[in-house]
């Protein structure tokens, strides 16, 4: 479902994967291969949502205001707030990304983590906790976006090919 709030209508790559159950209100742009699965929100009322091409947001996932680079994998149920993630990153289930923070390309924020306000993960690395700490990541960790990515990628085109993803104004 969409709507256009304040003049402004989402704009969703014809490529992409859209569940008929995804929320997309105002200023929301989506890239081409991207997937939204169901009861996703993507609020674009008080600022811009961007989300990349060949990223994934996940079931129950809000994100407000948040810039969201390529090739990003964002678990159910996290929250990306007036936060930026860039390319190639990997936001785990239940995790919050909170205002003017930032998670670096080829990141990871685990599961249920808090990356706190105004924060930066740096690249190559795990955020994990509560508020979030961060270490270097593996090559397994760093080879896991990368499969997370591509599994979603496929996944969404497998859904769009059957029907129920495909996008309809």
């Amino acid at each position: 479902m969409q709507h256009t709030f304040d003049g402004m209508e989402p704009v969703i790559d014809e490529r992409a994967s859209v569940s008929e159950m995804a929320y997309l209100v105002g200023d929301v742009a989506v890239g081409p291969r991207a997937s939204l699965w169901p009861f996703v929100c993507l609020r674009g009322d008080r600022g811009a949502v961007t989300v990349g091409a060949d990223t994934n947001v996940q079931e129950f996932t809000m994100l407000h205001g948040a810039t969201v680079g390529d090739g990003v994998s964002i678990g159910h149920g996290a929250v990306i707030d007036f936060a930026t993630v860039e390319d190639d990153a990997l936001v785990g289930m239940g995790s919050r990304v909170l205002g003017g923070a930032t998670v670096e390309s080829h990141s990871i924020v685990a599961a249920n983590a808090v990356v706190t306000h105004d924060q930066t993960v740096p690249p190559g690395h795990l955020a994990y906790g509560v508020p979030a700490e961060t270490r270097p990541l593996s090559d397994a960790q760093l080879a896991e976006i990368d499969d997370t990515r591509d599994h979603y990628v496929e996944l969404g085109r497998e859904f769009v090919e059957a029907g129920p993803h495909r996008y309809v104004e």
